[in-house]
């Protein structure tokens, strides 16, 4: 099998693809596409007039709907069978349709640059999840955005577009671009925008490496900014030439093996096309210019390909060579092998549903690349009056203590959450993910009674807040906030409609109250409203009163809300 991009019109689904209902049904992939683009590949096998489509018609479909609105899916990445074998197509169609892979770009990237660190070869990885080599490039691009960047792309505050569009950004440019994204009173380029915000072919006299008394030509000033810019490209880029020159002529006297320059505004994918490599055994520097004349210097790596062959030498060395070795089953064996085993051990879990529930929390728990659950991270929004509330509240209390008692009765350490399966290199320290086999032995000691416990919690912990499905559960759970909850200063604060307020004064004082203060201000409002819930300033406490915004389900004060 072979992975290549194929032209969409030399592709057709296969008559013997296992997907025989539901093929035209697409609509749950085009936003996806439409945002991520095509992420796993087709699997298709040559026919006479051209590919047919094993695996992946509904992408195959999808993508032809979609290429009038983008030029993007005229060729699509296609998984390439071997001629004449129908069982093997077979099996891997049955595959496609009940396995997928559900990771979005974040992921991927977190998942090849965990083995992109580990010395995985770009065509390796490619190879262990079964995509095309260019794929695992766009990736691993990831690796020069700052972490808030992609941040903000997993929170939905920057789209897929902006996001790969600022890969070609330096380090400089992406704070800048940062600042403006998180000031309130500004507005950063987005999409089309943001190419011409990155390249617009100013050069800014900040870039310089050289003495600027050097520059024998015009300056411009930004009359309403204090950035300065060159007139005369061609003169900057002598001078600034010059001076890369020097600084790579100086890091070679300090003893690195060599350093490479790049050309101005070439691209390059340092995870993908370089490997670490400590000054002491033979890293190279290298040093890279974009169009704008910032120039970035990145001490300690080495191509790929010579990492490969320094290894092998070491290896012939030490004795310790091992030629490579010819798999002893082929991948369509090994893949009729996997899925035959897999077949066998699925049908007998069903039997087992006590086996099942722990395989299934240790799954939630750890992960796997056919899971993600994540905890409700309980975002307020950077309100922090709200998340000073929330962290003091009775149930949140209650809920990290029982916590710290799941992980002593797993036998884990502290972590911020049970359930945060994200790939290695996305966790902080002392928060790595947790293996999935150990997790599963550790889970089948336990008994029944604390296996429902453990499965409660990791429900409770994964339960999205902010949906009907809350309100579903306080109506069924028979939930009374009055016991977990109390009106504090942050939600009175937080009150902000004058005519909800008066209405809520009406409910807990009367309407006589209510009336009387209609023309007062909504802080006075308040202010009685809050003597008549907790009984002070000669008002009698209005027992059992809730506000109907903390019922279930949630109630309202106004027909027009």
């Amino acid at each position: 099998m072979k992975l290549d991009y194929i032209d969409l019109k030399d592709l057709k689904p296969a008559p013997l693809n296992v997907r025989k209902h539901g093929g035209d049904a697409v609509d749950d992939l085009l936003p996806s596409m439409r945002a991520l683009g095509l992420i796993q590949p087709l699997l298709v096998r040559k026919n006479c007039q051209g590919y047919e489509v094993v695996a992946g018609a509904r992408r195959l479909k999808a993508a032809t709907l979609l290429v009038d609105e983008r030029r993007e899916f005229e060729t699509l990445p296609c998984a390439i069978l071997e001629d004449g074998d129908d069982a093997t197509a077979i099996a891997a169609s049955l595959a496609e349709n009940v396995a997928r892979l559900p990771m979005d770009e974040i992921d991927q990237f977190h998942a090849f640059k965990a083995l992109a660190d580990q010395g995985r070869s770009v065509d390796a990885i490619a190879s262990d999840f079964g995509v095309t080599e260019r794929l695992v490039k766009q990736r691993l691009a990831l690796a020069s955005l700052l972490p808030a960047i992609l941040d903000a792309y997993r929170d939905e505050e920057i789209d897929a577009q902006t996001l790969r569009i600022l890969t070609m950004a330096s380090a400089k440019q992406q704070r800048a671009w940062l600042k403006l994204h998180r000031n309130p009173k500004e507005r950063a380029p987005h999409a089309w925008q943001l190419k011409a915000w990155l390249f617009g072919g100013e050069i800014p006299v900040s870039n310089a490496l050289f003495d600027i008394a050097d520059y024998k030509a015009p300056i411009k000033s930004d009359l309403f900014g204090e950035e300065q810019y060159f007139t005369d490209a061609a003169l900057f880029w002598e001078l600034q030439n010059k001076a890369i020159a020097e600084k790579a002529e100086g890091y070679r006297q300090a003893g690195w093996a060599d350093v490479l320059i790049m050309d101005a505004g070439q691209r390059y994918l340092i995870y993908a096309d370089f490997t670490r490599c400590k000054k002491k055994d033979g890293g190279k520097v290298i040093i890279a210019s974009n169009a704008q004349g910032e120039v970035e210097i990145m001490e300690g790596w080495l191509e790929n390909k010579e990492a490969a062959r320094r290894e092998r030498e070491k290896a012939k060395e030490d004795g310790t060579y091992q030629p490579p070795v010819k798999a002893e089953l082929t991948k369509p064996a090994t893949t009729y092998c996997h899925l035959h085993r897999h077949a066998a051990v699925r049908v007998e879990l069903l039997s087992h549903p006590q086996i099942a529930l722990r395989l299934l929390i240790a799954h939630a728990i750890a992960g796997s690349a056919l899971w993600r659950v994540e905890a409700e991270p309980q975002n307020a929004n950077r309100n922090e009056a709200t998340a000073a509330s929330l962290a003091q509240s009775k149930a949140q209390l209650a809920f990290r203590e029982e916590k710290a008692a799941i992980l002593g009765l797993i036998g884990l350490p502290d972590r911020k959450a049970l359930t945060r399966f994200k790939p290695a290199s996305y966790y902080d320290e002392g928060d790595m993910p947790l293996d999935l086999e150990k997790l599963f032995v550790k889970l089948s000691a336990l008994s029944d009674e604390d296996m429902l416990r453990v499965a409660a919690f990791v429900m409770a912990e994964s339960l999205q807040q902010g949906t009907h499905l809350i309100d579903t559960l306080g109506k069924t759970l028979d939930v009374d906030m009055r016991h977990w909850w109390q009106p504090d200063e942050a939600f009175y604060d937080l009150l902000r409609d004058k005519a909800a307020i008066n209405a809520m004064l009406k409910e807990i004082a009367g309407k006589r109250v209510a009336d009387g203060n209609v023309t007062e201000p909504a802080k006075t409002q308040k202010q009685i409203i809050r003597n008549y819930a907790e009984g002070k300033n000669g008002r009698k406490k209005a027992e059992g009163w809730l506000p109907r915004y903390m019922t279930f389900p949630q109630g309202r004060y106004l027909k027009r809300a």
